[in-house]
């Protein structure tokens, strides 16, 4: 197979669609490789960025990534005619949710459309946006088959979920297993070589479908479990019962528990967006997957349990939320990341603001709030210093800058969502 020979001598063309936080570490991986590569994205922004050797990712080496441009073994471009040049095309771009909590396969589907357009023989093609299962197999071969070229026989046609944890210093892109499914065996053949050059383990499953599948059970796994503890929270608070202590002694037992922690609510792209992929899919099969969709409703529903704790810590120090100066601290989803990404910060700066709050957030990695689709409202917000005149401070995200700043000092109350501060004091109020 000339795929292969390519492959091997590292002389294939990679075509990456998609330079968000998962496009461009896999680009910087395939280069590190000795690839060439084609940095495809519509965002022209990013595109300009990238010519000028800078990233836009905070954990992506901007050293690094100048050399490769100054090489000219990268190259970022909106141009997506240039897809005739690429012998391995992979697709990285995003699978939101509509706001009905169904699956958006705007970029996807369109994304496909326009590989159609260039899609030559001997070509590969991955999907690594998770979807839920038969999108590969069905979605997109019916319409790159459009062109009369035919899965498995004349191109090559393949889904492997991205398994990126931004931040995660102990697993990289190389060192994660990597899963990959095909839409036959020639796909996944042609696959496995290329991602062999870059995983120290590939993953073969049996089919496109089940790559899906595994992607989704992994994130509904981590949202089931998530909202488990929170409703523990909930639960143990009313009780008088410490849940972060309860967990830790839990941790002890070295067979049959694996900690998970509460929170403000879900965050990042795949936990509160996955697991409904796969349930709009059930109902395909006249199922019900009431699991996950309680899950969903739980880690929905947390907001209002932070928002009470806000209240009641405002009362007790005889202060009105209404007008009362509030503090977040930290709006990336997790700990010592720049991405917001369907942050719960977002959902309860909304929620205290239309109850009257006078809302600020600060956040190192996130100076200013680009626009999304869902808060347009905070788009051009700026984090501001952390310092005097505020009557509340929230902690939404334990970045560990926080760890070194007295919060106690400025003698207002902290609601920690983190169980950030763990000094006992009447001034913390546990969500």
């Amino acid at each position: 197979m000339e795929i292969i020979k390519k492959i091997d001598n590292k002389n294939a063309v990679l075509g990456i669609i998609g330079l968000g936080y998962v496009g461009l570490p896999l680009v910087m991986e395939f280069l590190k490789a000795g690839f060439r590569v084609i940095g495809f994205d519509v965002d022209e922004k990013k595109i300009v960025h990238l010519k000028e050797g800078k990233s836009y990712i905070r954990h992506i080496d901007f050293n690094r990534l100048k050399g490769y441009i100054q090489e000219k073994t990268f190259l970022p471009t909106s141009d997506f005619s240039m897809l005739r040049l690429t012998d391995c095309v992979i697709i990285c771009v995003p699978t939101p949710l509509t706001r009905n909590k169904e699956p958006d396969m705007t970029y996807v589907f369109n994304t496909t459309e326009t590989i159609a357009l260039y899609l030559h023989k001997d070509q590969l093609i991955v999907l690594e946006s998770t979807t839920y299962p038969g999108t590969t197999e069905e979605d997109i071969r019916r319409i790159l088959e459009k062109t009369g070229l035919k899965a498995g026989e004349d191109f090559y046609l393949v889904y492997s979920p991205e398994r990126v944890d931004p931040n995660n210093q102990d697993f990289t892109i190389r060192t994660t297993p990597k899963i990959i499914g095909g839409y036959s065996h020639k796909c996944l053949f042609v696959a496995k070589a290329l991602y062999d050059k870059i995983v120290l383990q590939t993953v073969p499953l049996s089919s496109a479908r089940a790559a899906e599948a595994t992607k989704l059970l992994e994130n509904i796994y981590r949202a089931v479990n998530i909202a488990l503890v929170n409703e523990l929270k909930t639960l143990f608070d009313r009780m008088g019962i410490d849940i972060w202590e309860v967990i830790e002694a839990a941790k002890t037992k070295p067979f049959g528990f694996q900690a998970f922690y509460p929170g403000p609510g879900f965050g990042g792209h795949c936990i509160p967006v996955d697991p409904f992929y796969l349930t709009w899919k059930a109902r395909e099969y006249n199922l019900s997957t009431r699991f996950i969709e309680l899950a969903g409703e739980i880690n929905t529903t947390i907001h209002d349990f932070v928002l009470k704790k806000v209240i009641l810590a405002l009362n007790d120090s005889k202060k009105p939320l209404k007008g009362s100066k509030i503090l977040v601290l930290g709006l990336a989803y997790k700990a010592d990341i720049d991405d917001d990404r369907e942050s719960p910060a977002y959902y309860i700066m909304e929620r205290l603001e239309e109850m009257g709050a006078v809302v600020e957030y600060n956040d190192p990695y996130i100076p200013v709030i680009k626009k999304t689709r869902r808060f347009s409202r905070f788009a051009g917000k700026k984090s501001v210093d952390i310092e005097r005149g505020y009557d509340l401070f929230l902690i939404s995200t334990d970045h560990g800058i926080y760890r070194n700043i007295d919060l106690l000092s400025f003698n207002i109350p902290i609601v920690d969502t983190r169980n950030l501060i763990k000094t006992k004091s009447s001034l913390i109020y546990k969500a």
